[in-house]
């Protein structure tokens, strides 16, 4: 998977946008539902990675099952994963890998943003 193409899945989410919040790190891109981030990547660097929020026990299955999958890097482990895009993962895991970080931030907001998505 290319930057470019990294930067379109992440933005064909519901209500997603890209923010640049660091001031000290201004080419780490951060994708966001509403004010909260589901992806971390710096789009320019080589090799390219991006940190995905991952359910604890399907985090830790990923990392055992794929090398390029690593405990969130100066994130919360538990909660994060950065996936080396190697291309050791088809780019259908990746996309899935996406779409279920986008889906845990969702879950978490309030019901009347959810309702604004489209979800329940």
């Amino acid at each position: 998977m290319k930057p470019e193409e990294l930067r379109a899945c992440c933005l064909e989410q519901n209500g997603a946008w890209e923010d640049f919040p660091f001031p000290g790190n201004p080419g780490l891109s951060t994708f966001k539902v509403r004010e909260k981030i589901f992806a971390f990547s710096a789009l320019d660097e080589d090799p390219l990675r991006v940190s995905l929020k991952c359910d604890p026990e399907i985090a830790v299955q990923l990392r055992e099952a794929h090398p390029a999958v690593r405990p969130g890097w100066h994130l919360n482990k538990r909660h994060w994963n950065t996936v080396l895009l190697d291309g050791s993962l088809p780019d259908r895991t990746v996309r899935e890998m996406i779409e279920d970080s986008y889906d845990l931030v969702v879950a978490g907001l309030p019901r009347w943003e959810r309702l604004r998505l489209g979800q329940s």
